[in-house]
Formats: C-alpha cells, structure tokens, sequence
C-alpha cells in the first residue's frame, strides 16, 4: 500500500544536494510490514551545519554504499506502492534526481503526511514532525535522522 520514506541530505539546494541517508517502512493493513535504512555516500563533504542537525559527518559514510547501489532495494520495496514523506515535494523530487544521476526512473504515486494531517488534525499551531509527535504522542526517536523520522511518520 503506502511506503513511508525519509533521507538525510547534503542541504546544498535541489540541484545540487545529494542523499546521506535513506528509510523505508512499508505499510500495510496490519501495520509496518518491512524496513530498509541506510547510510548513503554522496560522494562529497558533508556541510558543518548539516552535521549539526543530523550528526552525519562526511566520514560517517565515507565507506557507506553509492545511492545506485541501493536502488534495487528501493525499487523492491516501493514497486506497487504509494511514496509517502512528511513534506513529500522536499524527498520525492530529491530521491528522482538520484535515480536520474543513475540513469533510471522512478515514478510512484506520491502522498504527503503534512497535507494529510492538516485535514485530519485540523487547527494544530504546527504541522512539523516534531509538534505533531509530541502533540499526538507518537514516539519520536533520532529526530533528524532518517529512520527515526521515517518510524514517526509511518505511525503517524
């Protein structure tokens, strides 16, 4: 049905930032049925700022795979289903512009979790990550990392 993905990015605008890390969590009718993260190479330094926020540094995934190399993962666990993020037009276009440096395509229906929790949670002060959690009183762990915020999501 839905997969609810997050990254982790170099912050270095739409064209040129680049993926650090990446989650997936598939869910289903019964609830989270698979999960995928990893660290990701962008193959180039990672900025203080964005260490400061997430804690990834440039030597942190140094060693890590190349986003082309997680792209069957990807595929496989996506193929079929509904792209879902907390600010879908931020990781969606992000992760399309990997898979174009990699030379394939990825098209998926797409679903934001900021849109759809305005109309179901409305009159909320904020629709951040963070302030819903917190307001919901959904667990929220390894904010600004991308498994935890991907976890969040899914069980928001």
């Amino acid at each position: 049905m839905y997969t609810i993905v997050d990254i982790e990015t170099t912050g270095n605008g739409i064209q040129g930032n680049r993926i650090t890390e990446i989650a997936l969590y598939n869910l289903d009718d019964h609830g989270i049925s698979d999960s995928f993260s990893s660290l990701v190479n962008p193959q180039c330094e990672i900025p203080a700022f964005i260490t400061g926020l997430t804690g990834i540094n440039t030597a942190m995934v140094r060693q890590a795979p190349l986003f082309h190399e997680l792209i069957p993962k990807i595929e496989e666990m996506s193929r079929g289903r509904v792209f879902v993020a907390h600010s879908v037009n931020f990781d969606y276009p992000i992760v399309q512009q990997e898979f174009r440096r990699a030379g394939s395509e990825f098209i998926r229906k797409k679903l934001c979790s900021v849109r759809l929790s305005r109309k179901v949670f409305p009159g909320l002060r904020s629709y951040s990550l963070g302030k819903l959690c917190s307001s919901l009183k959904i667990p929220l762990e390894n904010r600004h990392r991308a498994a935890g915020d991907a976890h969040a999501t899914a069980l928001l």
